[in-house]
């Protein structure tokens, strides 16, 4: 079963920066996509970034231009890379990975979550 961690969330104020880093493990399965999402006080949860295991990537409007994220396949880790951040980007950021299981007639995705690492950013 994957299991996803996150750390690097804290506390920053705004235009600073924050890295957060997920690591995957525990599943003999192959990691497709991997992403960040984030969660808002009173909010629904919204993407921020995904990235595919080929390395194409997709971002949220609110976020292009200030967050990057990569990937590490060797190490089974995903990052996000967070500038100039903003008191809008304030929430819990959830790892989120998912994998394809089942032979090529009868495939199916199974999606994975981390805990959640807060981010808090002060005007």
């Amino acid at each position: 079963q994957l299991q996803l961690v996150e750390s690097g969330g804290g506390l920053v104020q705004a235009g600073g920066s924050l890295r957060l880093s997920c690591a995957a493990s525990g599943s003999r399965f192959e990691i497709n996509d991997m992403g960040w999402y984030r969660q808002a006080p009173g909010k629904q949860r919204e993407l921020v970034a995904d990235i595919t295991s080929g390395g194409g990537t997709n971002y949220a409007g609110s976020v292009k231009g200030r967050f990057t994220i990569s990937r590490d396949n060797a190490r089974k880790m995903v990052y996000l890379q967070m500038n100039s951040l903003k008191p809008d980007d304030t929430a819990v950021y959830y790892c989120y990975a998912n994998q394809v299981r089942g032979p090529v007639e009868r495939q199916f995705t199974v999606d994975f979550w981390g805990q959640g690492t807060q981010v808090t950013v002060s005007s």
